[in-house]
C-alpha cells in the first residue's frame, strides 16, 4: 500500500473517530443543560405523577452511558428521535430546514468563489495600489461581525431602498434566490475577506518562487506560467481553506437565518435550545459537526490528489 493510500485511510479513520467523540461530547453537553421535564410536559404543570410517567417513558432514570448507547444505536439505524416540543420525528423537522440552509450556503459560496478568490487573484497579479486596496477592504471585512453586516444590509437595501425582502425564504426558484440574496451577502463578507487573504498570500508566494523565475527566463507565456506554475501549485491551499469555509458557513448560517427570519437549520437549533427540545438539539448539532469534518476531509483528500508530492514530503520527514 503506497503512502497516499495509507494517508487516505488514516484520515478516514480520524474522521470516524472525530464523529464518535463529537457524538459523545454533544450528548453529554446537552444533558448538562438541565432536566427536560418541562418540555416533555407540554406546558402542563408537572405533577409528581406526570414526572414519574415521563421519566419512565423516556428512560430518564437510566445511566447516562445506557441512554447514549440507545441514542447512538437509533441514529445509526435512522431513528433520530422525537421532538419533545413538536411531538414529531426529528428528521421531519430537519429535512426541509436543511434544504434552506444548503441553498443559503451554496449561494454564499458562489459569492465567495467569485469575489473572494477573484479579488485574491487580482491583488496578487496586479500588485501596487490594487493590492493595497484589497488588503484594506479585506481587513475591514474581517473586522465586521456577520450580525453587524446583516443589520446594515437590512437598513440600507431592505428598509431604505426597498430593493430586497427582509423576512422569510420565499417560494419558487427566483423568489427564493431574491430572499436569500441579503442573507448570503451578510454571511459572505467575513469569509470572503478570509479566502481573499489566503488566495493572495498563496499566489504571491508562488509568484516569488524560483521555478516561476526560471519559467519567465525560458520565455514561457505569462498566462501559461500563471495557470501551470502558479495557480496549480497554490490550488491545494486555496481548496483547503475553501473546504473549511464551506463547513464554517453551515455553523455561521444561524446568525443570518435568525436576522432574516429564515427557517433553516441554524434557526431551528436556536429555537430548540431555547425550548429545551433536546432530541432536536442533539441531531442538529451532530449534523453540523458531521458536515464540518466531512467537508474538511473531502477538501483535504482532493488536495492530496492534486499534489501527492506534499504527502511524500511528509513521509520522508
Amino acid at each position: 500500500m503506497n503512502l497516499v493510500a495509507r494517508t487516505v485511510l488514516g484520515r478516514l479513520g480520524g474522521l470516524l473517530l472525530t464523529l464518535v467523540l463529537a457524538s459523545v461530547g454533544i450528548f453529554s453537553a446537552v444533558l448538562l443543560t438541565g432536566d427536560p421535564i418541562a418540555a416533555l410536559a407540554g406546558g402542563a404543570k408537572p405533577t409528581p405523577e406526570l414526572i414519574e410517567r415521563i421519566r419512565d417513558e423516556h428512560r430518564l432514570d437510566e445511566p447516562v452511558w445506557v441512554r447514549y448507547g440507545d441514542w447512538l444505536t437509533g441514529v445509526l439505524h435512522g431513528d433520530f428521535g422525537r421532538s419533545y416540543v413538536y411531538q414529531t420525528d426529528v428528521m421531519t423537522l430537519v429535512a426541509p430546514r436543511f434544504a434552506i440552509t444548503l441553498q443559503l450556503v451554496l449561494l454564499t459560496m458562489a459569492i465567495i468563489v467569485v469575489f473572494g478568490v477573484g479579488s485574491g487573484v487580482l491583488a496578487a497579479v496586479r500588485g501596487g495600489g490594487v493590492d493595497r486596496a484589497m488588503v484594506i477592504l479585506t481587513s475591514l471585512g474581517m473586522a465586521l461581525p456577520t450580525f453587524v453586516v446583516a443589520i446594515l444590509m437590512i437598513w440600507i437595501f431592505a428598509k431604505t431602498l426597498g430593493w430586497f425582502p427582509v423576512y422569510g425564504e420565499g417560494g419558487g426558484f427566483w423568489d427564493r434566490l431574491w430572499h436569500l440574496a441579503l442573507p448570503a451577502v451578510s454571511l459572505a463578507v467575513l469569509f470572503n475577506a478570509y479566502v481573499s487573504r489566503v488566495t493572495r498570500g498563496s499566489l504571491v508566494a508562488q509568484l516569488q518562487a524560483e521555478h516561476v523565475d526560471t519559467a519567465r527566463v525560458r520565455g514561457i507565456p505569462r498566462a501559461r506560467i500563471f495557470g501551470v506554475h502558479v495557480f496549480r501549485n497554490a490550488a491545494p491551499q486555496i481548496l483547503a481553506i475553501s473546504g473549511t469555509t464551506v463547513a464554517g458557513l453551515f455553523a455561521a448560517s444561524a446568525i443570518a437565518e435568525v436576522a432574516f427570519g429564515l427557517g433553516g437549520l441554524g434557526s431551528l437549533l436556536v429555537q430548540a435550545a431555547a425550548r429545551a427540545d433536546l432530541p432536536v438539539v442533539q441531531i442538529v448539532s451532530l449534523l453540523l459537526v458531521a458536515i464540518f469534518v466531512v467537508l474538511n476531509a473531502v477538501a483535504d483528500l482532493i488536495s492530496l490528489l492534486i499534489d501527492p508530492s506534499s504527502v511524500a514530503g511528509r513521509g520522508r520527514s
